[in-house]
């Protein structure tokens, strides 16, 4: 019992310092532990969660807490206000086939309210994906980027002085996409000194906004180009971005899900794949080493770029969006942007519309090896939905789970992130 007391304690104080580490300035945590080390668990076993809200570094007593529990978007339990009288409440439960068991307590403190989360797995490596990929899925795909390769790019450059470094110039680019899909733009830096270097694409999360580009990633050794997908420039105040995306690009993900070459991910598609072309065109380009990275639906253009040009050399890849779109369909999470998620008649033509977009079917094609990385509390794109894209890859993968990160990355998942590119780049 003596021992076991230790190895509670030493869990115990190993979390706190952890969670306290990350988020400085709260006065209030809530601390919620499964009891596996690895939060990984077989199907049928029980996994117990220990909740502990602390209230300046010690057990807030009479805590008073909501909270809910299930799996991933499904809770099965939950309650309002109750008070642990101790500060600590334990709760249990189990999965019958493979997923993800989640609890989320929210603890009251005043008029202030403060959220923690632990999710646990159950052999998530034989979760499978809802959706099925339809027979003219690669036909649909060929056909539409050779479409869009028969607009020549006419790029045009712009040199930024003001963002040039000692050892990179900085320009704003833009490029043709598809004949009605306008042009993409994007942030450009090549190494001053002359010779042939490795690129890197970097492909955008959700949203819309300017970009500064990357000249931190290897100064004056590798091309990067940053893109947006929204056909306007890169560089406009930020207010632009703002006005755009709460107006007329408010739910741009949504848009022409009904039939599938209206999709708004159809010019963004072809646009990730023409940037690769793009890159291929500069004389300063090696024409052999071409990572393309993401995170959220910046890691979906990742795969999904990869799977459709095999000139990408290596994939590095943060908790992607867009995966396992039917998975509601079985109540079971879905990716983002959880199109049918809370439907009980989803619209037939979006269904079918939604394969072709859905990275699982992107991910059964690919052949570039890549590295991924992703957290079991991801609320946004939950683990359940990547994990149904992860386990198809065929081609060789790496993984680095960290796994209290949510939609986020700690910064030494950013920092090993970063390292990923740069050895694969040399």
């Amino acid at each position: 019992m003596k021992k076991i007391v230790v190895v509670f304690m030493t869990v115990f104080f190993a979390v706190v310092n952890t969670v306290l580490s990350q988020n400085a300035g709260k006065e209030v945590y809530v601390v919620v532990s499964p009891d596996h080390e690895d939060w990984i668990y077989k199907v049928g076993e029980t996994a117990t969660f220990t909740v502990m809200v602390l209230k300046s570094q010690t057990i807030m007593r009479n805590a008073v807490v909501d909270y809910e529990f299930g799996p991933e978007f499904y809770p099965e339990k939950s309650e309002k206000g109750k008070v642990l009288k101790d500060g600590i409440m334990k709760i249990s439960g189990t999965m019958n086939k493979p997923g993800f068991l989640r609890f989320i307590v929210n603890a009251h403190d005043g008029d202030h309210q403060y959220r923690g989360l632990g999710t646990a797995a159950f052999d998530p490596d034989n979760i499978q994906p809802s959706t099925t990929m339809p027979d003219d899925f690669e036909e649909f795909w060929e056909k539409s980027l050779k479409d869009a390769r028969q607009i020549p790019l006419a790029p045009k450059m712009t040199l930024l002085p003001e963002r040039c470094t000692q050892t990179d110039n900085v320009y704003q680019v833009s490029y043709n996409t598809e004949r009605f899909g306008g042009r993409f733009y994007g942030i450009l830096s090549v190494p001053k000194a002359s010779g042939k270097y490795p690129a890197l694409l970097r492909l955008p999360g959700a949203g819309c906004r300017p970009y500064k580009g990357d000249t931190y990633t290897a100064q004056g050794k590798i091309i990067t180009l940053e893109i947006g997908i929204h056909g306007l420039p890169v560089n406009l105040d930020p207010e632009v971005y703002e006005s755009l995306i709460n107006g007329s690009l408010n739910n741009y993900w949504r848009y022409g899900l009904q039939d599938r070459k209206s999709s708004y991910y159809h010019h963004v598609i072809c646009g990730a794949a023409r940037s690769v072309d793009f890159i291929y065109s500069l004389p300063e380009f090696d024409g052999k080493k071409l990572v393309a990275s993401g995170g959220s639906q910046g890691g979906a253009l990742s795969i999904i770029t990869a799977a459709l040009d095999p000139r990408i050399s290596y994939i590095t890849v943060a908790h992607p969006a867009l995966c396992d779109h039917h998975a509601s369909l079985e109540n079971r999470a879905p990716g983002w942007p959880q199109y049918f998620f809370g439907d009980k008649n989803p619209d037939k033509n979006m269904l079918e519309t939604a394969r072709y977009y859905d990275v699982v079917n992107f991910a059964r094609l690919l052949k570039t090896p890549g590295w991924y990385t992703w957290g079991f509390n991801d609320t946004v794109c939950p683990p359940t939905s990547f994990y149904a894209a992860f386990n198809v890859i065929k081609a060789p993968k790496k993984k680095s789970v960290y796994l209290e990160t949510e939609h986020f990355t700690f910064p030494s998942q950013w920092d090993e992130w970063l390292e990923e590119i740069r050895n694969q780049l040399k």
